[in-house]
């Protein structure tokens, strides 16, 4: 009898003793995201696996910036900023600690999302971010009235006078840079060379009224314009030239030859996060390509899991497939960091665009 007791309580301290091991030691994850970024059966399936129950906070990047400025860093154990918001508030307050990118399955990611990413997001030698989630501007064409529309500049050409449209707004000025042989994104740092090159854009944009129909401000009012036969050609975002190509295949996004311009919402850790192991269970997790498809297939943006697009439902992959494949992903130019100024500089510019007669 005695053996048998002896025998039990064993087992049960073994059993007791495997749990405790199983369960985190925080058991809490707490995330400040995006709306759409966590959805809940991704939530449920990570708590299931790991123990880790998410506590999630929706946001965006002033919020962001400003609760974790209120708390010195604390208060989450991750959030997911733009990457285009990160190195300047590290350089001014330290919110966010660097990356150990060995702590992550690296080999599941996009290699020119998360390069770009450690580039765009580099402080004193030190990277502050993985790539998550991204989205295009580019142009979306009717090939059968506008065949030889390839980049930004083409939008300009006086054969397509009435038929174009774009927004007056910095992706523009940007856009066309690139498509006319600049970098501006290079010229960041340098004010006097950036604003020269904004006073060559005003010039070319000027020029170019004359093959403007209108210059479109939401995108329903760009659908229409595009649905109607109005306009053949203009710049826009990846997802208004998908959901016309369901409509009419003559009508389809295009990666501009230069290269399409992307923003790239990111994963990076608050400076006082209190669960780094759970961070980047959570980072790995969502990033593994079944439930960044699962993302993807819901909100249709871009995901920077590199085999996602195998599990993507068919229409969506289809889309992906034809609009940005690798190779057109390798070519992107990504925002980086917009230093002080340069927006006021950009706006002014586009004032003047638009006074123009």
């Amino acid at each position: 009898m005695k053996r048998c007791m002896l025998v039990l309580f064993v087992l049960t301290a073994l059993i007791f003793s495997s749990a405790a091991c199983a369960a985190p030691a925080n058991p809490v994850l707490r995330v400040i995201t995006w709306a759409g970024y966590a959805p809940q059966e991704l939530l449920d399936k990570f708590t299931a696996e790991t123990g880790y129950k998410v506590e999630i906070t929706l946001s965006n990047n002033e919020e962001m910036i400003s609760k974790l400025r209120a708390t010195r860093g604390g208060g989450f154990d991750l959030a997911q900023p733009s990457q285009d918001r990160i190195s300047s508030v590290v350089e001014q307050y330290r919110i966010y600690q660097p990356i150990d990118y060995s702590r992550l399955n690296e080999e599941q990611i996009d290699p020119s999302l998360l390069n770009a990413v450690k580039k765009n997001t580099l402080v004193d030698g030190k990277s502050y971010a993985v790539p998550h989630v991204y989205g295009t501007e580019g142009l979306v064409i009717n090939r059968a009235k506008a065949p030889d529309v390839k980049d930004f500049k083409d939008l300009l050409d006086p054969k397509y006078a009435g038929r174009v449209s774009y927004r007056l707004k910095r992706p523009t000025l940007i856009g066309m840079g690139f498509s006319l042989g600049h970098d501006p994104f290079a010229l960041y740092g340098k004010p006097e060379e950036y604003q020269k090159f904004l006073d060559e854009m005003e010039k070319v944009l000027i020029a170019g009224k004359p093959s403007v129909k209108t210059y479109w401000d939401n995108g329903d009012q760009l659908l229409q314009l595009l649905r109607s036969g109005e306009v053949w050609a203009a710049s826009a975002w990846e997802q208004a030239g998908w959901k016309l190509h369901g409509e009419n295949p003559d009508i389809d996004y295009l990666a501009p030859a230069s290269g399409a311009l992307a923003w790239v919402d990111t994963f990076a850790i608050p400076a006082r996060s209190e669960n780094l192991e759970g961070a980047y269970a959570y980072i790995d997790f969502m990033l593994r390509p079944e439930n960044a498809a699962f993302f993807t297939n819901r909100e249709t943006y871009g995901t920077a899991s590199k085999d996602a697009v195998n599990f993507l439902d068919p229409e969506i992959k289809a889309n992906f497939t034809r609009g940005l494949p690798p190779e057109v992903l390798a070519k992107i130019n990504w925002y980086p960091t917009v230093p002080a100024g340069i927006e006021e500089m950009e706006g002014r510019t586009l004032d003047k665009v638009k006074a123009a007669r």
